[in-house]
C-alpha cells in the first residue's frame, strides 16, 4: 500500500475518427469553399509571435533557443476544455490525465516518470507554480487559474533548467494571464451536462486611477472517471492590479486562492478505499518593473505560496499479519518564498543579454510523512544569464547557464547553447546542446512513513536512505521552423535524443520503499506540429510524436523508460467559421500504448467536437456551445480501472 501523500515515420490514426475527420474536413471544404487571397512572405514574418519564456528574453519565436508551441485564447476558447491541463493535448510529446488520484490532473512531456508531475516547470505570469509537499508535481498549479483569464501558453518542448533551474527538467510551461486593460467590464458563463458537470464562473474588471483591477471567481464540479472517486471540485479566486506612472514604472500585484475537493483510492481494494482529500493553497505576488532607459531595464518579483492538505481514512492491517485496522493520514502544509533581480540589456544592435538571481526558500511540515512534526527546510540560491549574440544577419547564437547552490543537494550547474540559422525568409534551422538537473526533493531524500499500532513494532511503509543524487540530462536537439505562404501552411520540427542519468524512481521491493537512481538511458526521436489554413476561415493543427527508447539499459530502466514513454502522440485539430457565426472545432487525440500507473500498457484514444453560435445584443456579447468529449469508447485514465467516458456539456457565456 502507498503511503497517504505523496505516493509517491509514419502517422497512425484509427478508423473511426480518421473517417470522421476527413469527412468533416470534406465537407467543410465543399460548403465553405472561397478564393483564397496569397500570402506573401512579409505577411508571415509580421506575425511571429514574441516569446517571453524562454531564455528571460523576449525573442521571436524564430530567434528562440528552443521549440515552442503557442496556444492563443482564441485556440483555448475553441478547444472546449474545461481544464487547462486538458488544453496540453494539444502540444506534441505531452501526456495528460484528468484523474485526481496524483491530487489534480497531470502532464507530462516525453513521458510521466512516476505518480507526479515533477520534471515539468510551471510559470504563471513569471512565477513558479509547483507544489513542494507534492514532491515538485505541477499538476496543482495548472487548477490556479480560469481559462477565461489566460491570454495564451507557451510550452516550451525541451529542456530548459538553463534559464529556470532543476524544475524545469523537461520543459516550461508558461500561462500568461490577460492584462487588466483588456477586461473592464463584466463576464460570467454557467456550464451544464452529464457526469454531474456544473461550472459557473464571473469576473469584473475596472480602473484605478494610472491603472485597472480584475476580481474573476469559478468552480468546477464533475463525477469524475468511472472507477474512480465520484466527487470532483475545484474553486478558486484570482486578483489582478496593474498600475502604471509616467516615469516608466510598472507595478503588478496577484493574489489568489484554490480549493480542490475530491478523492483517492479504488473500489473492491481494502488496501485503498475511496476516500475524500481536500487541499487548498494561496499565493500573492508582486511585480515590480522599472525603465531605465530604451536598451536596459530592471525588474524584481516577491511571491509567497502556501498549500495545505488533508486525508485521513481506515485500512486493514491483515496484509502485514495483523487483525486491527490503521487510521492513515496525510496531512501536512507547505510554503514557499522566492525573490528575485533580473537585468536586462541591449548592448549593441547584435547583442543583448539578461542576467540575474533568484533566492527561494521551501518548508513542509508532515508528521504522517516525515515522521516528525519538525519542519523541513530547504533554500536555493540561483544565478542566470543569457547572451544572445548576432553573428551575422542570418545567425543567432544563443549561450546560457544557470548555477543553484541548494542547502540540501549542494552545487549543480545548467549550461545551454542554441544557434539559429535563417537560411531564407520564414525559414530557420536550430541546433544546439543543454545540460539539465534535478536534485531529489525533500520527500525523496527525507520520507518516513510508519504504521504505528499499539503493541506492536512500526510499520514501515516507505523509509527514504536518502541515497538518491540529483538527476541528469544531456539533451541535443536539431529543429526547424519553416512559413510556406503559398500553401498557408507553418511547420514546426524537432529531432532531440536525451539521455536520462541517476534517474530517481522508487524501489518498493524488499519493504519498506526507498528512492534511488537508476543508471543511465537514452531517448531519442522526432516531433513536429504543422498549422495549415487550408479554405477560408479553416485551420488543421496537426502534432506527432515518435520515441524510440530501445536505447534504455538495465532491467529497470526497460522497465521505467519503455513503458512509462508512449512510442507515437498524435493530435489533430480542426478550427472551422461557418455561416451564421456559428463555428466548429473537432479534435483527435490517438497514443500508442503506454503503461499506466501499476498495470499494463493501455492505448489512448479521444475524440471531441465542439459546436458554438455567437451572441450580440447591442453591446453585449456572448457565445453558447455544445461540447461532445470522447465520442468514442471509455479509455482508461491513470489506472486500468479508471476510464473515461463519453460526456457532453452546454455552455452558455455573456460579457459586456
Amino acid at each position: 500500500m502507498q503511503p497517504a501523500l505523496p505516493v509517491p515515420r509514419v502517422v497512425v490514426l484509427r478508423p473511426v475518427p480518421t473517417v470522421l475527420a476527413i469527412g468533416v474536413l470534406l465537407c467543410c471544404r465543399q460548403v465553405l469553399a472561397q478564393p483564397v487571397v496569397p500570402l506573401s512572405e512579409n505577411d508571415f514574418l509580421s506575425d511571429m509571435p514574441i516569446v517571453l519564456s524562454v531564455s528571460r528574453l523576449a525573442q521571436r519565436q524564430d530567434e528562440t533557443p528552443g521549440a515552442v508551441t503557442i496556444l492563443d485564447r482564441d485556440m483555448i476558447r475553441r478547444s472546449g476544455a474545461r481544464d487547462v491541463a486538458d488544453l496540453l493535448r494539444l502540444v506534441p510529446g505531452f501526456r495528460v490525465s484528468n484523474s485526481f488520484e496524483s491530487v489534480a490532473p497531470q502532464v507530462g512531456y516525453h513521458g510521466i516518470f512516476g505518480r507526479y508531475s515533477n520534471r515539468v516547470e510551471l510559470l504563471i505570469d513569471g512565477r513558479s507554480a509547483y507544489s513542494p509537499y507534492f514532491i515538485g508535481s505541477v499538476a496543482p498549479g495548472l487548477q490556479t487559474v480560469a481559462l477565461q483569464d489566460i491570454e495564451r501558453m507557451e510550452v516550451l518542448r525541451g529542456s530548459n533548467s538553463a534559464a529556470y533551474g532543476a524544475r524545469a527538467f523537461l520543459g516550461v510551461i508558461n500561462i500568461v494571464t490577460r492584462h487588466t486593460a483588456d477586461t473592464l467590464g463584466g463576464e460570467g458563463s454557467l456550464t451544464t451536462g452529464q457526469n454531474g458537470i456544473h461550472d459557473a464562473q464571473a469576473r469584473i474588471g475596472w480602473s484605478a486611477g494610472p491603472g485597472s483591477i480584475r476580481l474573476s471567481a469559478d468552480r468546477r464540479a464533475d463525477d469524475g472517471l468511472e472507477g474512480a472517486y465520484v466527487s470532483n471540485s475545484v474553486s478558486r479566486v484570482n486578483l489582478r492590479a496593474d498600475w502604471y506612472t509616467a516615469a516608466g514604472h510598472e507595478l503588478q500585484l496577484r493574489l489568489g486562492a484554490l480549493n480542490l475537493d475530491s478523492g483517492r483510492g479504488q473500489k473492491s481494494y481494502p488496501s485503498d478505499p475511496l476516500r475524500p482529500f481536500r487541499f487548498d493553497s494561496a499565493y500573492a505576488q508582486l511585480d515590480y518593473k522599472v525603465v531605465l532607459s530604451s536598451d536596459e531595464d530592471l525588474a524584481f518579483k516577491l511571491s509567497r505560496s502556501q498549500e495545505h492538505y488533508r486525508e485521513e481514512f481506515p485500512v486493514s492491517l491483515l496484509s502485514y499479519g495483523i487483525n486491527d485496522v490503521y487510521m492513515v493520514r496525510g496531512n501536512g502544509e507547505a510554503q514557499s518564498d522566492a525573490v528575485s533581480l533580473q537585468y536586462t540589456q541591449r548592448h549593441s544592435e547584435t547583442l543583448r543579454s539578461v542576467v540575474g538571481g533568484e533566492y527561494r526558500s521551501e518548508r513542509i511540515v508532515s508528521a504522517p510523512l516525515y515522521n516528525t512534526s519538525a519542519p523541513f527546510d530547504t533554500d536555493f540560491l540561483r544565478l542566470f544569464g543569457n547572451l544572445e549574440w548576432r553573428l551575422a544577419p542570418d545567425w543567432l547564437l544563443n549561450a546560457g547557464a544557470l548555477a543553484e547552490n541548494s542547502s540540501v543537494t549542494g552545487n549543480t550547474l545548467a549550461p545551454r547553447l542554441m544557434l539559429n540559422w535563417h537560411l531564407a525568409p520564414g525559414h530557420t534551422v536550430r541546433a544546439g546542446v543543454s545540460k539539465a538537473f534535478r536534485p531529489p526533493s525533500s520527500y525523496e531524500k527525507f520520507a518516513d512513513v510508519r504504521y504505528i499500532v499499539n503493541g506492536i513494532p512500526p510499520l514501515k511503509n516507505t523509509l527514504s536512505t536518502g541515497q538518491a543524487e540529483p538527476e541528469t540530462l544531456l539533451a541535443k536537439e536539431l529543429g526547424y521552423l519553416g512559413d510556406f505562404p503559398d500553401w498557408r501552411l507553418g511547420l514546426d520540427v524537432r529531432l532531440f535524443q536525451e539521455r536520462f542519468d541517476k534517474l530517481i524512481y522508487i524501489q518498493t521491493k524488499p519493504s519498506p520503499s526507498d528512492y534511488r537512481n537508476d543508471a543511465a538511458f537514452d531517448l531519442r526521436g522526432l516531433e513536429y506540429q504543422l498549422k495549415l489554413q487550408p479554405w477560408q476561415g479553416g485551420q488543421v493543427v496537426f502534432g506527432q510524436t515518435y520515441i524510440d527508447n530501445t536505447y534504455a539499459t538495465g532491467r529497470e530502466n526497460l522497465t521505467h523508460a519503455s513503458t512509462a514513454t508512449s512510442k507515437r502522440t498524435s493530435s489533430l485539430a480542426l478550427f472551422q467559421q461557418l455561416p451564421g457565426q456559428w463555428n466548429l472545432t473537432l479534435l483527435h487525440t490517438d497514443n500508442s500504448p503506454v503503461k499506466l500507473v501499476a498495470d499494463r500498457p493501455q492505448p489512448q484514444r479521444r475524440t471531441d467536437l465542439r459546436l458554438a453560435k455567437a451572441l450580440r445584443w447591442g453591446a453585449q456579447r456572448g457565445e453558447l456551445a455544445l461540447v461532445v468529449q470522447n465520442l468514442g469508447s471509455a479509455y482508461a485514465d491513470f489506472k486500468r480501472d479508471y476510464l473515461f467516458q463519453q460526456q457532453a456539456y452546454i455552455t452558455l457565456r455573456l460579457e459586456n
